[in-house]
């Protein structure tokens, strides 16, 4: 939706295709990133920099008028631009190889593996902000937005994530809310190859 990402091509690499400004972060391959783990994040500046894959909406309260901490680490497309949660939330696109997602029951899943069908890079349409923890340490924070699937990943999950073309990516990050949204949209069916992930250590990096 994603849950999972994997990321092994060097960002250098990737920031020379898009125009990228700067890559003072430098990622060793991962194949497997988890929600509440740092990852490599284009900013509106087309700068990368790391941020928590998981966002803590800034100023939402529950009954009792405490923060809410639960993080929301997949953000509806539909829904973004209008939920109090995300009000005052910047634009940012994560790059990634692909991600995971399961099927079956528990005990028994299966793990899937979901790429570019050519075996270019992802990149995948998010919001980011800035979060004051306790203690007043600032955290950098971000949440991918999705859509409905195509008809690659539609039977294994009901939602993918929104992918932006390269063309694209400036249109996101400095865009009107409504040129974004145009955007909020499954990519082309046909463009991804699903696999079963049969070779991953769920472990480790």
């Amino acid at each position: 939706m994603p849950g999972r990402l994997f990321l092994t091509q060097p960002l250098a690499g990737l920031a020379q295709g898009i125009g990228a400004t700067s890559v003072s972060v430098n990622d060793p391959p991962r194949r497997n990133i988890q929600p509440g783990q740092d990852i490599a994040v284009l900013t509106r500046e087309l700068a990368f920099q790391h941020m928590r894959w998981g966002l803590i909406p800034v100023g939402r309260t529950n009954a009792r008028g405490r923060p809410v901490m639960e993080t929301i680490v997949n953000a509806r497309s539909e829904t973004v631009f209008e939920k109090s949660a995300f009000q005052g939330v910047g634009r940012a696109v994560v790059p990634a190889d692909g991600w995971y997602e399961w099927t079956g029951k528990k005990g028994r899943k299966t793990a899937w593996r979901i790429s570019s069908a050519t075996g270019e890079a992802l990149w995948f349409a998010g919001i980011c902000d800035a979060w004051t923890a306790p203690g007043g340490r600032e955290i950098w924070q971000v949440a991918t937005v999705t859509c409905e699937p195509n008809a690659d990943v539609r039977d294994i999950h009901d939602r993918m994530g929104v992918l932006l073309r390269p063309q694209d990516i400036r249109l996101w990050l400095e865009g009107t809310e409504a040129q974004a949204l145009d955007l909020a949209c499954p990519a082309p069916s046909g463009s991804l190859t699903v696999e079963a992930a049969e070779d991953v250590d769920w472990r480790g990096p």
